[in-house]
């Protein structure tokens, strides 16, 4: 939730001060869709639905960072909050390969 919170003020920065309504819209679509699957994943039909939801959030997570340094590239975000957010990003990745690694692990006959 607080990363999300995060891309949620970047993205109304990127459109108020930057006038950069597309990028904005495309990370804020990326960036809430990771906490938003997670917590679908939360009433998952099996456990396989759960990994799929989980599988989701890691796609948007990368997506995420895709968007995060062209914004940086493009001199749309400070290097500094670039770095950050990225950090956050990055953590949460790790976090969701793990998971889903060991999820697919238990998943096996």
């Amino acid at each position: 939730m607080a990363f999300a919170v995060q891309v949620v003020k970047l993205a109304r920065r990127l459109r108020e001060e930057k006038k950069e309504y597309s990028l904005a819209d495309q990370i804020l679509r990326s960036g809430t869709s990771i906490g938003a699957n997670l917590s679908e994943a939360r009433y998952a039909a099996s456990r396989k639905d759960f990994l799929a939801k989980c599988k989701i959030s890691l796609k948007e997570c990368s997506e995420t960072l895709f968007w995060l340094q062209l914004l940086e590239r493009s001199e749309l975000l400070e290097p500094a909050q670039s770095k950050s957010l990225s950090a956050d990003c990055n953590d949460i990745r790790r976090i969701l390969a793990a998971s889903c690694k060991t999820l697919e692990q238990n998943l096996l006959p």
